[in-house]
């Protein structure tokens, strides 16, 4: 899949850093490899060894530059013929307060034993997925648009 360059953030070597297309959550990354790889075991150790940083500084700079409160890192995506890539949800407390409000999601409460408000990054993360990727309407965001967070977190990861 071919990413339009007013999405890309950094790109070295091995790896785009990228705003993910669909989402209306600024600082929703995805970090792709530019090899035909799909699983880890074919990376190449160079290709390895800089994912670890690259991860490292993309999740820095959301939580530095955009006040993310939580950063989760994870690889979901598995459609033959697409390269290994990771997605990066920042989760801002406004996101957090949208999910407490919204009652849909209060279904979730039921599946945890655990006592009190809690939450952790698979709900929150179903709830950016649905929400800010896949509703024709996204709910409104605080903060800078996703152009302008694409243009301070180029500017955070330029080497």
């Amino acid at each position: 899949m071919e990413i339009p360059a007013q999405f890309h953030v950094l790109e070295t070597g091995r790896w785009l850093v990228n705003h993910r297309m669909n989402s209306a959550l600024p600082g929703y990354l995805m970090v792709g490899s530019k090899t035909p790889a799909s699983e880890l075991s074919e990376l190449t150790d160079s290709a390895l060894t800089e994912l670890g940083p690259l991860l490292a500084k993309a999740q820095d700079a959301l939580q530095q530059v955009l006040q993310a409160r939580r950063v989760y890192i994870g690889r979901y995506g598995h459609t033959p013929g697409y390269p290994i890539h990771f997605h990066i949800i920042p989760i801002y407390d406004w996101v957090e307060t949208r999910f407490w409000e919204d009652a849909r999601y209060r279904v979730l409460e039921g599946f945890t034993e655990s006592p009190g408000k809690t939450t952790d990054g698979a709900e929150l993360t179903l709830f950016v997925s649905r929400e800010f990727c896949e509703r024709a309407v996204p709910p409104p965001i605080k903060g800078p648009s996703v152009s302008k967070t694409i243009e301070l977190l180029r500017t955070a990861l330029r080497p």
